[in-house]
């Protein structure tokens, strides 16, 4: 707030290094499921009708910036309510405090409820924020603000609507990847039980294409191959980008007392779960999450001389 006006910055949403990373992932992904929804259509419905269905699917990616299919989403696959009036009655001043000093419009983004005993929210599609149940009832206003900069970081980055694209325009070639290791694994124990030499020519056939497909089309199977983990990695890059972002804004305190409750309840689990300490906490390759430890350590020098 400046000489009493409220300034919006021109920029409301963008894309950094994460959101661009989740991107160019999404390209092979795309190619692949662009050939199978093609020829699925063509086969089914003929060549016009598969042409316009496929049209119709490529399309539909811009789907994830239409609210009325937002909402459905956020409803019926990600287990979200609307806030009761009271519910947003208390939420509501926080998130545009939030807004407020990012210089974001508040009203460009919806405010949702998921029942949940988690200490946790959520920035998903295009606008919408979602918040636990027990985040809302149980974290003082300045601590709810954290987390909500926090996901406001992954609306301003980008990483909402671009990580959306990638399921989507990847869950075409993903069905048809599952289905093969299925069969593969189905042929596999038959043979195994059988002692088919027929299975295991089948296997090989199936190795031997697999291999040529690297080699004719590198530039789409190479990155299938790595973009699990390169998604993973750009996805830990994005929490922490998220982090920085609550930080710049101001709520760097307040989100790191959050994440160090939520990292003290965790220490108490696994401790509950292996009383002996033997077992090591271990992060995959995979994981889109940094650990706790990380990102407490990553917020720590914001914090002042006199971190808590």
């Amino acid at each position: 707030m400046h000489d009493g006006r409220h300034y919006i910055a021109s920029r409301q949403r963008g894309a950094d290094a994460t959101a661009v990373t989740q991107l160019l992932m999404i390209a092979p992904y795309f190619v692949c499921s662009l050939a199978i929804v093609g020829a699925v259509a063509a086969v089914l419905l003929g060549e016009l009708a598969g042409l316009l269905v496929t049209v119709g699917w490529v399309v539909s990616g811009g789907l994830v910036f239409h609210r009325p299919t937002e909402r459905l989403l956020a409803r019926r696959f990600m287990g979200l309510r609307p806030p009761s009036q009271d519910e947003f009655a208390y939420l509501a001043p926080i998130w545009t405090e939030v807004c407020r000093r990012a210089e974001v419009d508040h009203t460009a983004y919806e405010l949702w409820l998921e029942e949940s005993d988690e200490l946790n929210a959520m920035a998903a599609a295009g606008h919408i924020v979602g918040v636990t149940t027990r985040s809302l009832t149980r974290l003082p206003p300045g601590q709810l603000a954290g987390v909500l900069a926090h996901e406001l970081g992954h609306h301003v980055g980008g990483h909402s609507w671009t990580a959306l694209l990638g399921y989507w325009y990847g869950l075409p070639a993903r069905v048809v990847w599952r289905v093969i290791s299925v069969l593969a694994l189905v042929v596999l124990y038959v043979t195994a039980k059988t002692r088919c030499l027929g299975g295991v020519l089948l296997l090989l056939v199936a190795a031997v294409a697999a291999v040529a497909a690297v080699v004719a089309m590198p530039w789409i199977a190479v990155p299938i191959l790595v973009s699990p983990y390169v998604v993973a990695a750009s996805g830990r890059a994005g929490e922490l980008r998220a982090d920085q972002k609550a930080a710049e804004l101001g709520f760097a305190p307040t989100l790191y007392e959050v994440l160090r409750l939520s990292h003290e309840e965790e220490l108490a689990e696994r401790r509950r779960l292996d009383p002996t300490g033997k077992s090591r906490p271990t992060q995959s390759a995979l994981s889109t999450h940094p650990s706790l430890p990380k990102r407490l350590e990553l917020l720590a020098p914001h914090l002042g001389p006199t971190p808590p």
